[in-house]
């Protein structure tokens, strides 16, 4: 048996689709599996703030593309990147075992919290959702856009003279990230809510797609996929992405949930948290969102 999985080419994007390939022919292996490196538009446009050139699905279209028309059998991609809504015929399948969820500040100076940057520190983060919380933790911080892979905006630190930027730990994590030159500081969840699934990978297929679906249940993670599960119902929900502050992260401490969610604009967020137990989950994203929303509306 044969397949062929998709995805971008960058350094990150292979690191996480040979993972998957590894798994996957670790439990079978009788299958054969090529990767197939595709572009999308957000890896096309690179010199645009993400906000100003689309939405969710910026890196993921042309993938979901060559699914739908066969020539490609799957896809490995960050699920934050994914939208809250699939398009017709596609499916997410089976969820890993998630990195670190958190976002990290990767410095030049010796800091032990956001705290400890210098007045005025310039910060670089593409995301609205880390410069909102970066402002709200530390209003003096200068903050500056920034595109590009994790390699391209580390040595962006020095041609642009900053003081640190934001990048996520798991992407850091994954790449086996370290440095004599630079500090990383992992941003806990009640200083940097992360984004919705940030960590997860998502392993999209064809909907009616069966066969392949039972194959890739070797990657199944059950804490994982009950994360996934409330932070995409979290996204979907208060219809967030790449043109407003959107964050979620959801915590299982045994059969406890606390799922806590941020949405607002550039200039004013909310930020809660609910708490349930699994098995009564369903709804706690969608009342999440509706209480951010009547909070906002509210205000």
């Amino acid at each position: 048996m044969k397949l062929k999985i998709g995805t971008r080419g960058s350094r990150l994007a292979l690191v996480q689709t040979n993972w998957v390939v590894e798994k996957i022919t670790k439990s079978r292996p009788d299958i054969e599996v090529r990767i197939e490196v595709i572009k999308t538009k957000g890896d096309i446009i690179v010199d645009k703030p993400i906000a100003d050139i689309g939405d969710k699905g910026l890196f993921v279209k042309e993938i979901e593309d060559a699914i739908l028309d066969g020539r490609i059998d799957l896809s490995v991609n960050s699920m934050k990147d994914m939208p809250a809504v699939l398009p017709d015929g596609l499916r997410l399948s089976h969820i890993p075992l998630r990195e670190d969820a958190k976002d990290a500040l990767v410095t030049k100076h010796e800091v032990g919290s956001l705290k400890d940057l210098p007045r005025g520190a310039v910060i670089a983060t593409g995301s609205k959702r880390r410069s909102a919380q970066l402002k709200t933790a530390r209003p003096d911080i200068k903050v500056a856009d920034i595109r590009g892979n994790i390699e391209t905006r580390i040595k962006k630190i020095e041609t642009q003279n900053l003081d640190g930027i934001i990048l996520a730990m798991a992407g850091l994590n994954r790449l086996n990230y370290h440095s004599d030159n630079y500090t990383v500081l992992p941003l806990p969840e009640d200083v940097m809510l992360p984004a919705p699934c940030q960590g997860i990978l998502a392993v999209e297929i064809r909907e009616d797609d069966d066969d392949l679906h039972t194959i890739l249940e070797c990657l199944r993670d059950e804490t994982a996929s009950l994360q996934a599960e409330l932070e995409r119902s979290f996204l979907y929900h208060i219809e967030g992405g790449c043109h407003a502050p959107t964050g979620a992260y959801a915590l299982i401490d045994g059969d406890e949930v606390k799922l806590t969610g941020l949405f607002g604009t550039d200039k004013k967020y909310v930020k809660k948290q609910i708490v349930g137990r699994i098995g009564q989950h369903q709804d706690m994203g969608e009342l999440l969102a509706e209480q951010i929303k009547k909070e906002l509306q509210d205000e």
